[in-house]
């Protein structure tokens, strides 16, 4: 926290509250232990470093659950300077020991938790020393011994977890501004040596890994703000700290809450330069109007004589003269110096505008079928007049290091760290790319339906090969688009996606191992991505999850037969269990109740097939129809015996080979055979036949059952495979029955009926409220009639009213003669303007055609002009 954070800090040190007496508080803590714990917290808050940085400022609250919430997983006992703080003022701790204690907890939650180089790690290892420090000061005062200065053992620091990507932070937290170099306190994570070993193998030429951040292009506004940012950065106070520290971030809320109420406008130059990378600013002047807001905030909170004010002072004439000298310089002096000059409204190319945040294709020069994925982040044109962007790249998943059970989304891509310089002619078409979760629910509602939507989950890491979920969406898209949002057009549901398995599957070596090295990916042309990437066995990180479950195949068909070929009786497999439904019985069970399955050496002419009435063809172009309208197929019922073949009716001709039957062609005189009993249920299903009961075959009336094929008792039919397309499609004429299509005919007449008396009902209802809105404006016009004349009367009154009021008040006994002096007098200016306006007109009569012109309402000859 910085000063303008807690202002008069220096001044008024939290006092601890009145002692509160009670059985617990047994004297432990002397009351210059309580003020030495008190100095000592503020000592923690004022402590800066020599560029002004404030290391103990991510330790002021806890951390907030819902922004980090895998933090009080990991962290146990949670720890902030405001904690120590509130149980200083209630005098909860009983002993020194528990004081350090939660001291020591701080900077050990802070190296637990983050990791090494990091931010927070760095600031907690400054805040550790200067604990120790202050309870040194502590001891030299005698207010404690030296053993309870010492910060007790909390246990082992883990090793950090291997690192995620690199871009996972939002760069608004991370980055400063890349002229500030001279005063950046954060500290650059070291990159890979070329040549090194990281993750099992050399890394590529750094001309083949480019990373990092999109380059500096600035307008001359933007340079000038940051020139006066940077100007007042370099200002000192008397002890050698900067001035502006003062100003870094707003006060603590919980820790001032009084600020808030009596600042009703807030600002710090955090805020300032995120509002200036954002692009929110749109000249100089409505900077400065940030950053006096500023100043003139922190001169109002403090006192004048606080050195808080007097810096907001200085601070503030310094950035009004620096502005001044820069509004001066032309925008010729801030030009790159490589003669780059910042297009920010874009560039027309095509009859097309391209700007920051387009999603676009550009072209691959390894592969013209797959152009390179890719969201413009720069827009400029060179000392040549060449139109370039600058565009994040997108690799799709075959140009990826991956595991090889790596499962994507169709049409995935995955954000990566190359920010490439291209010339707007190498751009292809437009594109998009949505996140995951917004991908199933709809589509852009700008985008041309033609154009390709990618969706993507994750960023992808280089150096080690890793994908990494994506945590914030906002965090991968420009400064110029990130608070900007996109319509949709919603589907009707939402769209179930399932990821298929990695395109490059493939190219796993056989004898690929869990200990090899990480593969490398196959490069191609220098400004583009590569060629293919590659897959590896090693074991996935804790991180990643295992590919999802496989789907069952589904059970395999029977093979479907030829239409012209004779199909071979095959023997029959023997079931499991017996037929379910007891109205379902086998064809041939009721046509020879003694049946047995001979052998296929004994002759069979004693045994009667079942007869079978032939009906009209068009009853067996799908098998569901053989149930009838009301009827289902059981979903359980088993065939239990063969079916035994049949012939024709003799009321109808028999299959021949010119015509063989649908359901199998048979020897006249033979049954099927039985098989032997092994069950194979990969095998193709037998022909049967079955039939209802003669109570269920009743209930289906009679002229239902005529439309389907019947045995000579009158069953309904039931075959156990679809008859086969016997008739040439040129000839075959498949359609819906009658009633059916009266059926639905009539429906669809319903239909536009329904449809047409909604129309009429909405269009009268339409109609009764325009007449109604006709009636209401006609009322009105006859109430302005009616009370216009009332009004004008009213006002008159009011007008006579008022004047007679007005002479009584200025003359008095004497306002009747006077008001009747003024009346006349009037009356004769009235009749005198009269005739002189007559006496002009009778003028400009006579003198119209004789050189005269009026002007002004008065004559005039022309000669006299």
């Amino acid at each position: 926290m910085s000063s303008m954070e807690s202002p008069e800090r220096e001044q008024s040190a939290p006092q601890p509250e009145e002692p509160v007496t009670s059985i617990e508080d047994d004297g432990a803590v002397s009351e210059d232990q309580w003020q030495g714990m008190g100095d000592m917290l503020m000592a923690i808050y004022d402590f800066r470093e020599q560029d002004g940085h404030d290391p103990s400022r991510l330790f002021h609250r806890s951390v907030n659950k819902r922004i980090v919430p895998d933090y009080y997983d990991i962290i146990k006992e949670p720890m902030a300077l405001s904690i120590i703080k509130q149980r200083i003022n209630k005098r909860e701790y009983k002993q020194i020991a528990d004081f350090v204690r939660d001291f020591a907890l701080i900077p050990h939650n802070a190296q637990t938790y983050n990791r090494p180089k990091s931010q927070a790690y760095e600031d907690a290892l400054v805040i550790k020393d200067v604990i120790v420090s202050e309870l040194k000061k502590l001891v030299e005062k005698d207010l404690l011994s030296a053993e309870e200065a010492e910060l007790p053992d909390l246990g082992e620091i883990p090793e950090a977890d291997p690192l995620p990507d690199d871009d996972e932070e939002d760069e608004d937290e991370d980055e400063d501004d890349e002229e500030d170099s001279d005063d950046e306190r954060r500290k650059k994570k070291p990159g890979p040596k070329p040549g090194s070993k990281r993750g099992g193998h050399k890394q590529e030429p750094d001309t083949r890994k480019k990373r990092g951040r999109p380059p500096r292009v600035d307008t001359p506004m933007e340079t000038r703000i940051k020139t006066i940012l940077k100007g007042i950065r370099k200002h000192k106070g008397p002890g050698g700290q900067l001035k502006i520290s003062h100003f870094e971030r707003l006060p603590d809320k919980i820790t001032y809450p009084d600020y808030y109420m009596e600042i009703k406008e807030p600002i710090a130059i955090d805020i300032i330069k995120r509002k200036a990378k954002r692009k929110k600013y749109n000249s100089v002047d409505h900077f400065m109007r940030d950053l006096d807001l500023m100043f003139n905030n922190a001169k109002a909170y403090n006192q004048s004589e606080s050195q808080i004010y007097k810096d907001a002072v200085d601070l503030q004439v310094e950035a009004r003269k620096l502005a001044e000298q820069e509004k001066k310089k032309p925008d010729s002096e801030y030009l790159m110096e490589d003669g780059r000059f910042p297009l920010p409204d874009g560039i027309l190319y095509r009859n097309e505008l391209w700007k920051v945040g387009d999603w676009v294709h550009i072209q691959n020069p390894n592969d013209v079928s797959k152009p390179i994925v890719a969201q413009i982040y720069r827009t400029w044109q060179d000392s040549e007049d060449q139109k370039w962007i600058n565009a994040c790249w997108y690799y799709r998943p075959e140009q990826t290091v991956h595991h090889f059970e790596k499962h994507f989304y169709p049409n995935e891509v995955v954000k990566t760290g190359q920010y490439r310089d291209h010339r707007v002619e190498e751009i292809v078409d437009r594109c998009f790319v949505m996140f995951f979760t917004r991908y199933s629910r709809g589509r852009p509602r700008d985008l041309p339906p033609d154009k390709e939507i990618y969706v993507c989950e994750a960023r992808y890491n280089e150096e080690k090969h890793k994908l990494n979920k994506i945590k914030t969406w906002a965090s991968c898209l420009p400064d110029e688009v990130r608070e900007k949002d996109y319509e949709m057009d919603l589907f009707d549901v939402p769209r179930k996606i399932k990821k298929v398995p990695s395109p490059i599957k493939h190219l796993l070596k056989s004898d690929a191992k869990e200990t090899d090295d990480l593969p490398r990916p196959t490069w191609g042309a220098d400004n583009a991505p590569p060629v293919v990437g590659a897959v590896h066995r090693r074991p996935r990180d804790e991180n990643e999850s295992p590919p999802p479950e496989p789907t069952p195949s589904p059970p395999p068909q029977p093979p479907a037969l030829p239409p012209q070929a004779m199909p071979v009786a095959t023997p029959r497999q023997p079931m499991s269990q017996p037929i379910q439904n007891p109205n379902l019985v086998p064809a041939g069970a009721m046509a020879t109740p003694q049946l047995q399955a001979p052998s296929p050496a004994v002759p069979v002419a004693q045994t009667s097939p079942v007869p079978v009435h032939q009906a009209p063809y068009q009853a067996q172009m799908n098998p569901q129809m053989y149930q009838g309208p009301n009827q289902r197929r059981p979903s359980n019922f088993v065939p239990q015996t063969p079916t035994a073949a049949y012939q024709a009716s003799p009321a109808a001709p028999a299959y021949s080979a010119a015509q063989p039957s649908p359901y199998g062609n048979y020897p006249p005189n033979r049954v099927h055979p039985t098989a032997a009993p092994v069950y194979n249920p990969n095998a193709p299903r037998p022909i049967e036949v079955y039939h209802l009961n003669d109570a269920a075959n009743s209930a289906i009336p009679a002229d239902i059952r005529s439309q389907f094929h019947c045995d000579a008792q009158g069953h309904v039919l039931f075959f156990a495979v679809p008859p086969l397309d016997l008739i040439p499609h040129s000839e075959q004429k498949l359609g819906h029955s009658l009633k059916y299509l009266a059926s639905k005919e009539e429906r669809a007449k319903k239909v536009a009926e329904n449809k047409r008396k909604r129309a009429e009902e909405q269009r009268e209802r339409e109609e009764a409220a325009k007449r109604k809105r006709i009636d209401e404006e006609t009322a009105l016009v006859g109430q302005i009639a009616t009370l216009t004349p009332k009004a004008i009367e009213s006002m008159v009154q009011q007008v006579v009213s008022g004047t007679d009021e007005l002479y009584k008040a200025i003359y008095d006994d004497q306002a009747d003669s006077v008001r009747v002096a003024d009346e006349r007098a009037r009356g004769s200016r009235i009749q005198a303007d009269r005739a002189k306006s007559q006496l002009i007109a009778q003028i400009q009569a006579q003198t119209k055609d004789e050189g005269f012109v009026s002007l002004k309402g008065s004559a005039m000859y022309l000669g006299d002009i």
